[in-house]
């Protein structure tokens, strides 16, 4: 049997003695493409920062590929592509090239000369992407979506086989998400890459996705999109604390 990517057991976080996360349990398994939704306060930055290593559980523990998290050093098998599109800086002098790159100075430090290989790890993980032609090209120049084509390639190319996204459509229009999202299920099919997707769209999410996590300090759901997608509106608006309606987009 493989090891679950993450395994998470009874955690609990809270900020000035109030719960951010509780009683948290959580498998991802390989092969995963998981999509974590629930409100705005309900935990989903706090449970992230986790399981990246940039706060430590106050209650509970956390495996990664098997290994406590206190003792886990594999970083390079996580990767993180966050909210840029939104708020990047479309002034920053770099090629896609240079972007892409700054993934591997963890490995090789700043200021290094890169590798043959290392060059050419680069414009593979760009390929993956479909951005081979915008190698040369300033990021700046690049629409939102495209932009986060390229952060993703800044993840791919220390050759992760975990990656958390959080909130990567933010910014980005109708007809580009959905691009976006074949990609990603591609990066999953394809590629064998386990995906954690932070997502505010229900609708669009649930249509890629092969499981779903609803969050509110507690773990509302955890299961299959389509058992996810036959929960009444009653029972979403239970599990966020307020109303909530779900669009669905047709294709």
């Amino acid at each position: 049997m493989s090891t679950s990517i993450v395994s998470m057991k009874n955690i609990s976080y809270a900020y000035e003695n109030k719960y951010a996360l509780k009683d948290i349990n959580l498998e991802i398994p390989n092969g995963a493409f998981l999509g974590l939704v629930g409100p705005n306060g309900g935990g989903k930055t706090t449970l992230i920062k986790l399981l990246l290593g940039l706060a430590r559980p106050q209650q509970g523990s956390i495996q990664l590929f098997g290994k406590d998290i206190q003792h886990f050093k594999e970083w390079n098998k996580i990767g993180f592509v966050s909210q840029k599109a939104n708020a990047f800086n479309r002034g920053f002098p770099a090629t896609v090239k240079e972007v892409v790159s700054t993934g591997m100075t963890a490995n090789v430090g700043y200021f290094k000369f890169f590798s043959r290989k290392q060059k050419q790890k680069v414009e593979e993980a760009v390929e993956m992407v479909g951005m081979s032609s915008y190698l040369n090209q300033n990021i700046g120049d690049l629409s939102g979506g495209q932009q986060q084509r390229i952060f993703i390639a800044r993840a791919l190319v220390s050759d992760p086989v975990f990656l958390i996204l959080d909130e990567p459509t933010v910014g980005i229009d109708t007809e580009n998400v959905e691009k976006f999202y074949g990609l990603l299920k591609k990066l999953n099919e394809e590629n064998n890459i386990s995906l954690l997707l932070v997502s505010h769209d229900i609708g669009t999410m649930t249509r890629h996705a092969n499981g779903v996590a609803c969050l509110n300090k507690t773990l509302h759901f955890h299961g299959n999109t389509a058992a996810f997608a036959s929960l009444s509106e009653e029972e979403l608006s239970r599990f966020y604390g307020h109303d909530l309606s779900v669009v669905t987009h047709q294709h």
